[in-house]
């Protein structure tokens, strides 16, 4: 992904008014993100616990949706796996993340989920840049650039369902 700023970051939301997208928080360190590890921009939103963002790259522009994900917490040993990089986390390292739809079909409350990491870091786990808890990364015989297509492919499909 090529680095953003935060005017091309706000613009991009598809499923929230310009209002709400003009006045979510955004990351404090774009300068600092390792955009070039990243398939998409992804953070949670600290005021809200409920709340979370994802921006990435499509045919040449950029899309991004807001993400809501359940706030209690599950047990330490109940173990869940990420839909986007197969990535396994105990506890509440993968959530479902639902995204409103676009359009006349979000505003009358209908909405798409995916469990995810909690953290969106996907882009860095398939790359094995952040390291998962033990056993979180199978050792597959797919290399590196099939799994992140495998992602991007995965991120992509979740965000067709966002059409109306």
């Amino acid at each position: 992904m090529k680095a953003v700023t935060e005017q091309e970051i706000r613009a991009s939301f598809v499923n929230c008014s310009k209002g709400e997208a003009a006045r979510l928080p955004l990351p404090r360190d774009l300068a600092e993100r390792p955009w070039e590890d990243l398939d998409f921009l992804g953070w949670l939103d600290l005021s809200a616990p409920d709340r979370g963002y994802l921006v990435t790259e499509r045919d040449g522009a950029l899309l991004g949706v807001t993400l809501r994900y359940p706030s209690r917490r599950s047990g330490f040993l109940r173990r869940s796996m990420c839909s986007l990089c197969l990535t396994t986390h105990p506890g509440s390292g993968v959530s479902l993340m639902t995204a409103r739809k676009r359009g006349k079909a979000g505003r009358e409350g209908n909405s798409v989920g995916l469990y995810m990491c909690t953290d969106l870091a996907c882009s860095l786990y398939v790359r094995g840049k952040k390291a998962a808890a033990p056993g979180g990364r199978m050792e597959e015989s797919l290399t590196v650039e099939q799994q992140i297509e495998r992602t991007r492919t995965n991120l992509f499909g979740f965000l067709d369902q966002l059409a109306p």
